[in-house]
């Protein structure tokens, strides 16, 4: 479980940075941003729905 979190994670902060240095490369225009901009969002977005899915299913539980 912890492995797939840290996945999508890591995968979120790569998209990051890919959009960062096509913009800092790039004309700020470019498509590339929006790329990584969409595939960025889609991967937090996967994140959460995943977190919400393993709650109501038993797979995690909350600390306290």
């Amino acid at each position: 479980m912890k492995l797939v979190v840290f996945a999508m994670l890591a995968a979120i902060l790569l998209s990051l940075g890919s959009g960062l240095y096509y913009l800092s490369r790039d004309d700020a225009d470019s498509t590339k941003v929006l790329r990584a901009l969409k595939i960025r969002v889609a991967l937090s977005t996967l994140l959460i729905l995943f977190l919400v899915v393993s709650y109501f299913l038993g797979w995690i539980e909350p600390r306290g």
